[in-house]
């Protein structure tokens, strides 16, 4: 299937890793321009070399996305590099762990720009373009946390499920103008990030990396953690030509483990 991504202009945020990355290698592959930011420019430029040589495909931007200014310095340079932002893909590492009484307004302000706030700031900043244009994909990746909250994950379960109101909010007044927004729900995936999960578990606890990923897919209807390449070939598809009349969606990439009907 050709997915109509040639020739495209994708900006993926936080792709230095995981499901960032995973997802503008997948788009990359299809034809799209990739421009990729993270606040680490070694890895970024790491990042950036994995996915291919030619500059004219590939665009790794350092910018930390809990500033606004930076946010604002990305688009310009990406808008100079490739002439526009056709797919924009919204993405950020989590906020820390923690739960009411652990965590106080300085972790809740942190996690309000990293999380929520990095995420509106991008859409911001291309849709002035893809309005113009009359077409535009923006898809939101965030997480299952966003519909069945995760123990111990306060200000992730809190932000995410905000960005789902917004996302559904804003594909009902982009859809005329030919601009889709979705937003992609990653479950229980092996990256960095759960890894970091594991430790700060096991530190906690004393219990086992092993015993503790055991838990996490024995949760799981299909018997193993996700790979990053499934939810980017999803957020390929929703990037796609063939993906114009799907809009307002959440769509969990889980494995099952999500027991809600919505």
């Amino acid at each position: 299937m050709d997915l109509g991504l040639k020739d495209k202009t994708a900006l993926i945020a936080g792709a230095s890793a995981g499901l960032g990355l995973a997802a503008a290698k997948v788009l990359f592959e299809e034809g799209a321009r990739v421009a990729i930011c993270s606040s680490n420019p070694e890895k970024i430029e790491q990042a950036a070399a994995a996915l291919s040589t030619d500059k004219n495909r590939v665009l790794p931007v350092t910018c930390d996305l809990t500033e606004a200014d930076q946010i604002d310095r990305l688009i310009g340079m990406v808008n100079k590099a490739f002439g526009s932002v056709d797919i924009v893909v919204t993405n950020c590492g989590g906020p820390p762990l923690g739960q009411h009484d652990t965590i106080g307004e300085e972790e809740w302000l942190l996690g309000y720009n990293k999380t929520f706030m990095s995420a509106i700031r991008l859409i911001d900043g291309v849709l002035p373009g893809m309005k113009e244009r009359k077409f535009g994909r923006i898809i939101l990746s965030t997480s299952v946390s966003a519909k069945q909250p995760l123990d111990n994950l306060l200000l992730s379960n809190s932000y995410r499920a905000g960005l789902l109101g917004y996302a559904k909010t804003i594909s009902r007044e982009l859809a005329p103008l030919g601009i889709t927004v979705n937003t992609v729900l990653p479950g229980y995936t092996r990256t960095e990030r759960l890894d970091y999960f594991a430790d700060e578990i096991s530190s906690s606890t004393g219990r086992s990396r092993d015993d503790i990923f055991a838990d996490w897919v024995a949760t799981i209807p299909v018997g193993r953690l996700g790979k990053p390449e499934e939810l980017g070939a999803l957020i390929a598809f929703l990037a796609s030509d063939q993906a114009a009349y799907i809009t307002g969606t959440s769509t969990a990439v889980d494995g099952g483990r999500t027991a809600g009907l919505l």
